[in-house]
């Protein structure tokens, strides 16, 4: 179980997701992702490193956890020599 530092409630997130999806027209519910992302090329060992950890850090970030770690749908877990819930492909 992962530490919720916010003490934020699953259902305020959920509540949150459905005020962003009714706010853009693209969206039929919910929104889970941010619209109008940008695909950027993987062209090197170094970019791929940081992109990942630029997305294990988003929990942290995000006032969820101290850790990436510690986020359990993270492949950082993974990339610490545990197993996390999701198989995975390390990037090596």
């Amino acid at each position: 179980m992962f530490k919720n530092r916010r003490n934020v409630k699953i259902s305020k997130i959920y509540k949150e997701m459905l005020k962003a999806g009714a706010a853009n027209s693209n969206n039929k519910d919910w929104q889970l992702w941010q619209q109008h992302n940008h695909p950027q090329e993987l062209f090197s060992e170094k970019i791929a490193e940081q992109k990942l950890n630029y997305i294990h850090y988003n929990p942290v970030k995000a006032g969820l956890v101290d850790h990436p770690i510690e986020w359990p749908y993270s492949s950082a877990v993974d990339y610490n020599g545990r197993k996390g819930l999701v198989d995975i492909e390390i990037l090596r």
